[in-house]
């Protein structure tokens, strides 16, 4: 098991080299330059503990101004191996988003390194759109989003292009950017 240092360097890595390198989501570029993403690490090892984690993150991150800290990457370093148990802990941060008056505030992504789409296979490069070296709760400002698709001619085609680009570089092109181990 990586310690959180490597977990967080994996992380950086793959953002920089997947999703900026890909343009798999052409608004992380501009928040990563301005030193606008925060990454951090979960120590804890279950669900529970992760919530607790995710909810201080969530707190930071609605007390800094977005020009501060715009997105939060928060790193779950074990615990959240099977897919299915890691989604159950996205739909809690969900509700707990809700739950704080934060709707249409804050905004959970999820990234996960067993991620499959509904009706793909585990193995169709597609999926790696949303595969990370770890699982991963992304917290987005709505507000910078708004902003960042207002900016984009056509953000809705963003899932297919990426469909694309991965169909393309095909799982040895992925393999070459080298983002990290899986846990």
């Amino acid at each position: 098991m990586a310690d959180a240092a490597a977990a967080l360097a994996d992380t950086r890595r793959w953002l920089e080299r997947a999703v900026i390198g890909l343009n798999l989501c052409p608004f992380a570029k501009a928040v990563h330059v301005k030193g606008q993403v925060h990454y951090a690490a979960s120590e804890a090892g279950d669900g529970q503990g992760v919530l607790e984690d995710f909810a201080r993150e969530l707190e930071a991150l609605v007390a800094l101004p977005a020009r501060e800290r715009d997105t939060t990457l928060l790193v779950v370093r074990r615990g959240m191996e099977d897919f299915l148990a890691f989604n159950d802990v996205v739909a809690r941060a969900e509700r707990l988003v809700r739950k704080r008056g934060l709707e249409g505030v804050i905004q959970v992504a999820s990234f996960h390194p067993r991620f499959v789409f509904a009706g793909t296979e585990d193995d169709d490069v597609t999926n790696f759109t949303n595969r990370a070296p770890w699982p991963t709760l992304h917290l987005l400002r709505e507000e910078s989003l708004d902003r960042a698709v207002a900016a984009f001619p056509d953000a809705a085609a963003i899932y297919e292009t990426n469909m694309e680009t991965l169909r393309r570089l095909g799982r040895d092109g992925w393999a070459g950017l080298d983002v990290g181990p899986h846990p």
